[in-house]
């Protein structure tokens, strides 16, 4: 990451203690040589450098700093941590066996959560085979769409990062600085569950967008164009019979797992 603050516009005191923060874990990963990628806001933030403005406008400030590292470096992302004055939640990483890990500093009272290969919400969305290289400093493109579309219950904030993320970035089958869609049909084609969460939500980003006055016309149409290209895509990926079968059963079976705060 360099220090031109990607994306940044003028911020809030609150804002800019986690933007900088952020900075200082990621110069010590770097400088150990560890794949530690940001997800939540701050990466939204950091990938829109056009359209990064829009949380802070919208009122919108950052709860904690969340990353994905691979396990392989567990130990060596412990150490940044307690290097740079975080205290570890033990009884998190003993209870996730070690599938994740919450660090808390104290004097800047920020709360860091870092996954392992993958992050599990509502849904399970692996970052193993190479994903984690894909950009830096944050997880791909492709993936910051997914943690957000694989909440049931999405919030506002969730419905902002994603428009900026739309606005910001096209859909292509590729992730050079584009949203792999390719990626994100396939994994859709693969889980029902998926497929039915991520379409409600994109459904639902597009019949929001139009309330934002922060918003031109146009963008809310750009906004809308590229759901609708999103759908699209996702919905004519062929479908496994495993998947055909699921289908009938529909809502009636819960498809998704409840989140339970730690």
């Amino acid at each position: 990451m360099s220090n031109n603050s990607v994306g940044r516009h003028e911020q809030t005191v609150e804002r800019q203690k986690f933007e900088d923060e952020l900075d200082r874990i990621i110069r010590a990963s770097e400088e150990d040589e560890i794949m530690l990628r940001v997800m939540g806001s701050l990466a939204f933030h950091y990938h829109c450098p056009t359209y990064g403005y829009l949380q802070a406008a919208m009122g919108h400030d950052y709860a904690d700093i969340d990353f994905v590292a691979d396990s392989k470096d567990r130990t060596a992302t412990r150490n940044i941590f307690v290097n740079l004055g975080y205290l570890e939640n033990r009884e998190v990483t003993v209870v996730s066996e070690g599938a994740r890990m919450i660090f808390d500093n104290p004097e800047l009272e920020i709360h860091v959560d870092v996954f392992f290969d993958k992050f599990d919400f509502c849904h399970e969305i692996s970052l193993k085979d190479g994903r984690l290289e894909i950009d830096v400093p944050t997880i791909p493109l492709a993936e910051m769409l997914l943690q957000k579309m694989q909440i049931v219950k999405i919030n506002e904030k969730d419905v902002v990062d994603t428009i900026m993320l739309l606005l910001e970035h096209p859909l292509a089958d590729h992730d050079n600085d584009a949203i792999n869609i390719q990626l994100v049909a396939e994994l859709c084609a693969g889980d029902w569950g998926l497929w039915r969460t991520t379409t409600m939500n994109l459904t639902k980003v597009g019949q929001l967008v139009g309330g934002y006055s922060q918003l031109s016309d146009a963008q809310k149409a750009h906004v809308i164009a590229q759901v609708d290209a999103a759908l699209q895509r996702i919905n004519d990926e062929p479908k496994p019979l495993t998947w055909r079968l699921r289908d009938r059963v529909g809502d009636r079976v819960k498809w998704y797992k409840d989140v339970d705060e730690v």
